[in-house]
């Protein structure tokens, strides 16, 4: 699919919600985010208008959610400065384009690339996106990620694409709306896709830092290794069995670092059986689509479970450590890193958490996953 492209970004951009609206409405979205590389940077972006992960128990929003018809306005990507503001360097701002048309009909459910653009993009700037879209009513959904926004994003009313400054823009909350994919052009060995919940994603941790650990792993791997991040809140295993849109990009990976059931534990209540009939479904899918595709598995992060779910917790875990599940190449315990020494394992140590309440791990947790997982992959 990429064909010499891969993701500008460590940032995930999977989606788990929908927004919809009760009357015709234009939006402009302003992200900031924070390139693996600098200088001038051959761009486009693919979009899967669909959402890739259920959100908390499914009744508001679940995985393979077909977005609505919608409109791209207009779309720029620019230099967006040292501080994430609302506001662009005047004249760095570029359009971005479909088919040569500066905005796009998007139908229901469909996939498709914009054209390739240039920008320059100077040594510890951030790159802006920023695209306007209108929405036709509430029967015409957009999917974005509602969790604690991890790179800082702005909204106004109307078609701003193009304007440089910050006027009539507004923090988003957390609504985080971009494509399924920035990308650019760059030759690299190898492709590696992270997919898994929250965890993945980074939430909880340092807005505009990258101090998850996917992001850290990627910086140790240099950007000679292609990395995409679609980690996505709320996300559970379940939701990728059938061969999902999830899913699809998750095949774009030449090796795959799944990390997945926390969720699965904690919120859907499945058993150790359906967990582990889950984790096979998706290692069974990828592999089949691939034979030579590489999977790397990670037991399921210490989470501070307790009564039933840590039994759930142990079982899957001790599966996954002891049984070395077919498919797989090889198998990181990040749960060792996280958790405190056994009896107490199941629960994150106390400098890992991201508040006393909070077992989502902070950015000292991602450098140390970070850190012990180089050292195994490197091993392998």
């Amino acid at each position: 699919m990429m064909n010499g492209y891969t993701s500008v970004t460590t940032l995930s951009t999977a989606t788990n919600f929908m927004l919809r609206l009760e009357q015709k409405t234009t939006i402009t979205f302003r992200t900031y985010i924070r390139p693996r590389e600098y200088g001038q940077l051959q761009l486009k972006f693919w979009h899967s208008n669909a959402v890739d992960s259920t959100w908390s128990d499914g009744s508001e929003s679940k995985a393979n959610d077909a977005g609505g018809n919608w409109r791209i306005e207009s779309c720029f990507v620019a230099d967006g400065g040292t501080l994430p503001d609302g506001s662009i360097i005047l004249g760095s701002e570029r359009p971005v384009t479909f088919e040569g048309s500066a905005s796009r009909e998007v139908s229901r459910g469909e996939k498709f690339w914009s054209d390739a653009v240039s920008v320059h993009i100077p040594d510890n700037h951030f790159l802006a996106f920023t695209w306007a879209i209108t929405l036709n009513g509430s029967e015409e959904g957009l999917p974005f990620n509602t969790e604690t926004l991890l790179a800082s994003a702005y909204e106004a009313a109307g078609d701003r694409a193009g304007q440089a400054s910050a006027e009539a823009f507004a923090a988003a909350g957390n609504r985080q709306v971009l494509p399924s994919l920035i990308a650019y052009e760059r030759a690299v060995s190898k492709k590696v896709v992270f997919l898994g919940d929250s965890i993945t994603q980074g939430v909880r941790t340092e807005q505009d830092g990258y101090t998850f650990w996917s992001s850290k792993i990627a910086n140790g791997l240099g950007p000679d290794v292609g990395t995409w991040n679609i980690g996505s809140g709320w996300a559970r295993a379940y939701d990728l069995v059938n061969d999902s849109a999830w899913l699809s990009k998750a095949k774009q990976g030449d090796e795959i670092v799944i990390c997945l059931g926390v969720n699965d534990v904690g919120t859907a209540n499945r058993s150790a059986e359906q967990l582990i009939a889950d984790l096979t479904s998706i290692i069974n899918q990828l592999k089949s689509s691939n034979p030579d595709r590489v999977i790397w598995l990670c037991t399921l992060p210490a989470f501070n479970f307790s009564g039933e779910q840590e039994k759930v917790w142990r079982t899957v875990n001790n599966w996954i450590r002891i049984s070395s599940p077919s498919g797989v190449t090889g198998v990181f315990d990040i749960a060792k890193v996280l958790g405190q020494a056994a009896p107490d394992d199941r629960l994150v140590k106390p400098e890992f958490m991201s508040s006393k309440d909070d077992p989502h791990p902070n950015g000292a947790a991602g450098t140390a996953v970070a850190e012990a997982f180089l050292v195994w992959y490197g091993q392998q």
